[in-house]
């Protein structure tokens, strides 16, 4: 019994010391875990700061930076325009120097320097020039007469230089003309200003189109029919100076129209014609028309998004099904002109068919029409449209008179409007019948296909002015004359203007018999082609009919 008592005495004394033991074991544990923690937490923080000094130390010795700019841009780069892990903008090649990356020190290229602390939404142009290799095929180049200020040309140019057109003649007049403006085009690589002088006028009275029949039911007419005939005389002088520069293709474009390359490999006009067969001359573009979506547009490359699609890009049943909510109570389908622009091949023969077409005086040519690729039209776009144009034609307010001034029905009554609503009345019919404010309306037309969205001019010309492209022409063309010559140059062309004012009469005035007419033959003989408006509701049941 004694025994066992000892016994029992000894157990309830082993098991505090076995409790004691188990809690200092389990402390051990926390105390260690707590250790590794803390020096985990130490050493993380260590480990990324000399993480971020390697990656410093690559970069101050020139190697490529995952976080830079243009790595940061790559994610946001199409598809396809991956070139030894550097990104091509598209349309646009890099020469070889600009594919191997070099240390930066104070001789590098602007491209380096532009790369390194330009926005990344544009990194792609080597600088504002736009300079292109010798060798780039096809050669384009487009021709325009104008009359617009450097906010709207400059946007307008280099878009179309990033797509691959390499020149540009620019036939200017008003504000184009005027020294600000024509002194700064005049020192853009790749640009010919021509000016309306008096010797040109003398020129072109007596070129080779002022003396056919073709034109001619367009002469001694004023506002759009005299600016019509003005254009196609500049075209034929810029075909002869497009031959000499060594050109392939030539387009007509006015300042508020960009190509949209739709359908190439690339968002390229360059590659777009360098995929047309060998044996097509000509190639057309059919337009598509801004759909506004406010009443106080700026700048309406930068801002518009929406546009209305052409009758040949759409399915009939569509386009006759939703004709009457398209039109929404104006005269035709667009607000302007329908029937698109073209591009043709620089071949012997080679004229102009009015501000829309070419033609050949030797064959007929062999013209194919773009199913994809378009030419937006950016017309009445800003509200301030509508008086610029009251401004710059004299006809009176009539129904009658502006028969002789605009050869499109809207043109006509948005002259009217201009001319006799006041501002609130002017501002109010604008909202009715170019702004488009039903939301229903816009959803049910995108939809259906009628109206779409077209991001890609405007993510370009936001980009070159983010990146500084315009700012930096203007400032390289002040840097390039002193100030007291850029005076100079100023009293000049006023002087050279104020005797280009007193040039030919206007082709409206001139008699028919100071014309020497041609006679061409009947095989090649077609009248020029005006801005005609898209097929009407009634065309859809011609089109029954024929079939």
């Amino acid at each position: 019994m004694r025994n066992y008592y000892q016994q029992q005495q000894h157990h309830h004394r082993a098991i505090p010391l076995l409790s004691s033991s188990s809690s200092s074991s389990s402390s051990s544990s926390s105390s260690s875990f707590t250790s590794r923690l803390l020096l985990l937490l130490t050493l993380l923080p260590l480990s990324l700061a000399l993480l971020a000094f390697v990656l410093q130390w690559k970069g101050d010795n020139g190697l490529t930076d995952p976080t830079s700019a243009v790595s940061s841009a790559s994610r946001w780069a199409p598809h396809g325009s991956r070139l030894q892990n550097h990104e091509v903008f598209p349309g646009m090649e890099l020469s070889s120097s600009t594919l191997s990356p070099k240390p930066h020190s104070s001789s590098s290229s602007d491209c380096l320097s532009l790369v390194r602390t330009a926005s990344p939404s544009f990194p792609y142009y080597r600088d504002w020039k736009f300079d292109f290799e010798p060798s780039l095929k096809p050669k384009i180049c487009i021709t325009t007469s104008t009359s617009a200020g450097l906010d709207q040309i400059l946007p307008w140019m280099f878009y179309h230089k990033v797509i691959g057109v390499t020149t540009f003649f620019l036939f200017v007049e008003g504000k184009a003309a005027s020294p600000e403006v024509s002194k700064v085009l005049e020192s853009i690589p790749g640009v010919k200003v021509i000016y309306r002088t008096k010797e040109l006028e003398e020129q072109q009275a007596k070129s080779r189109i002022w003396n056919e029949t073709w034109l001619s039911s367009f002469f001694y007419k004023p506002c759009n029919y005299e600016l019509f005939v003005k254009q196609s005389l500049n075209m034929e002088m810029a075909i002869v100076m497009a031959r000499d520069e060594g050109m392939d293709w030539i387009l007509h474009l006015d300042t508020d129209e960009l190509i949209h390359p739709a359908g190439a490999r690339e968002y390229s006009l360059r590659q777009l014609l360098l995929d047309v067969p060998g044996n097509v001359d000509m190639v057309i573009f059919p337009n598509y028309e801004s759909s506004i979506e406010q009443d106080d547009i700026k700048d309406p490359f930068s801002e518009v998004s929406m546009f209305k699609k052409n009758y040949d890009h759409l399915p009939k049943d569509a386009y006759f099904g939703m004709y009457k909510e398209s039109t929404r109570g104006n005269p035709n389908y667009f607000l302007t002109y329908g029937n698109g622009k073209s591009a043709a091949r620089i071949h012997d023969h080679l004229r102009p068919n009015g501000a829309h077409r070419w033609h050949n005086y030797m064959k007929t040519p062999n013209e194919v029409k773009l199913d994809e690729a378009a030419v937006l039209h950016y017309t009445y776009a800003k509200f301030s449209d509508l008086t610029s144009r009251r401004d710059r034609c004299g006809c009176k307010p009539t129904k009658e008179d502006v028969k002789r001034c605009f050869m499109l029905e809207f043109d006509r009554s948005a002259f009217i409007i201009a001319s006799t609503a006041t501002e609130e009345e002017m501002l109010n019919w604008y909202n009715e019948h170019v702004v488009w404010g039903d939301k229903d309306l816009k959803m049910k037309l995108l939809k259906k296909g009628i109206l779409t969205r077209i991001y890609s001019p405007m993510v370009i010309i936001q980009g070159l002015r983010e990146s500084g492209v315009f700012s930096s022409v203007i400032a390289s063309a002040q840097k390039t004359l002193s100030k007291e010559k850029f005076l100079a140059s100023i009293q000049s062309s006023n002087s050279s203007r104020a005797a280009a004012s007193e040039s030919l009469p206007s082709r409206k005035v001139v008699r028919s018999k100071d014309r020497k007419v041609l006679d061409i033959g009947a095989e090649f003989y077609e009248e020029a082609v005006p801005p005609l408006p898209p097929p009407g509701i009634n065309y859809e049941h011609l089109v029954i009919e024929a079939q």
